[in-house]
């Protein structure tokens, strides 16, 4: 373990102790740095990690405290991370099947306690998917925003975070199958009805199988067609053999 590596865990021991419980102000870095044993630039380094990850915040001229460590807050971070396994289609499929395994059962939940209000919320979305039909990046934009309003769904901000940060930084490889399939967006948009279908009539059982067959069926084609652009030689993700690089897209 590095120095730094150690003064982070002193820091996080401390706050599992209590001694610097959610809210609260650090030490000057003089004194935190003296109470870890540490220099002043390894307790500066310190902070500064776990200011990146929501543990701290460093407001200037006022001094550094330990943030609400509310698990919605703590888990925005993964999204970063996962941005950066955009072009490593091993780690796509790994986040693929973390969304698989999650995002069905999310949204049984929803079933159980989605209110009309948001049901209403989720429609416009779907609505807004069969007016976008023709545009790719668009039509996707709107696929994040109505899996957003049915995570919401379940009242877990924690879940919607995390699901946040792994489904809607997949949307470069979903973007990506409407380019080279003309065919997914009519089947996206039957599988996005069926979801709403289900989570209409509150069945969580039936809600969780639309929500599955949809995820799995994307994965299933990712699968297949990173194999083919391996095999071809054309590697990266959003691009189809000798086609421009996509436009930049809108992720939430």
């Amino acid at each position: 373990m590095s120095l730094t590596d150690k003064a982070i865990e002193h820091i996080r021991e401390l706050i599992r102790s209590g001694a610097l419980p959610p809210g609260s102000k650090l030490p000057p870095e003089a004194d935190l740095a003296a109470q870890l044993g540490l220099s002043r630039n390894l307790a500066r380094e310190a902070v500064k990690a776990l200011a990146v990850a929501r543990v701290l915040e460093v407001r200037r001229g006022d001094g550094t405290y330990v943030t609400s460590l509310e698990p919605s807050l703590l888990f925005e971070g993964l999204g970063g991370a996962v941005e950066l396994l955009q072009n490593d289609s091993a780690a796509l499929l790994d986040l693929m099947e973390v969304r698989r395994l999650l995002e069905p059962a999310a949204t049984a939940l929803a079933a159980t306690r989605i209110s009309d209000e948001q049901l209403a919320e989720v429609k416009r979305h779907l609505d807004a998917m069969r007016g976008a039909r023709d545009d790719v990046e668009q039509l996707n934009a709107h696929d994040v925003a109505f899996h957003r309003a049915v995570i919401s769904a379940t009242g877990n901000n924690s879940l919607l975070t995390l699901l946040e940060g792994i489904s809607g930084r997949t949307l470069r490889a979903r973007i990506w199958r409407g380019l080279v399939d003309d065919q997914a967006a009519g089947r996206t948009l039957a599988e996005h009805e069926s979801i709403f279908s289900a989570l209409s009539t509150r069945d969580a059982f039936l809600s969780q199988a639309a929500a599955l067959l949809h995820v799995n069926n994307t994965e299933q084609w990712l699968r297949e067609h990173l194999h083919s652009s391996e095999s071809l030689g054309t590697g990266s993700v959003g691009r189809r053999r000798g086609a421009p690089a996509k436009p930049r897209h809108q992720e939430e």
